[in-house]
């Protein structure tokens, strides 16, 4: 935990550092563009420990970390794009989100299995996250 904390702080701190220097537009695009190369990279190696059959979650982790590069490239070349209006509601960022839905769903698979679920059981969480967001946007929008 000493490590996982001091990591974060060093990260807000070079955030912060880059926010001071180059704005927000300039930090984000940093960061956006490092989560995306290391995303792809993470979910590279998680797909790899799945083929070589070394962990039960590495398939999540791959979806996931493959959804979250990919939502993250997103908003990077958004970003790099100046902002297209095209891209603010395009279906393509929907399909890039599946990859990250779908690795949360794998998630849940092997977590429901974990604390003995049966059969299916391990959707219940994903509908009730489904059902809670759709709540909020009926109560919100």
């Amino acid at each position: 935990m000493r490590q996982a904390l001091t990591i974060h702080v060093v990260v807000l701190a070079a955030m912060h550092s880059a926010f001071l220097v180059q704005g927000y537009d300039g930090a984000a695009g940093i960061l956006y563009g490092a989560l995306t190369i290391m995303g792809v990279m993470i979910a590279a190696t998680f797909l790899w420990l799945w083929a070589m059959k070394m962990s039960p979650l590495a398939l999540g982790l791959a979806f996931a970390w493959a959804g979250a590069a990919m939502v993250a490239g997103w908003w990077w070349l958004f970003s790099l794009l100046d902002a297209p209006e095209r891209m603010l509601r395009s279906e393509a960022l929907l399909v890039l989100a599946a990859l990250l839905m779908t690795g949360a769903v794998l998630h849940m698979q092997v977590l429901g299995g974990t604390f003995g679920f049966r059969g299916r059981a391990y959707l219940a969480p994903v509908v009730a996250a489904v059902i809670v967001s759709a709540l909020v946007l009926a109560l919100v929008g």
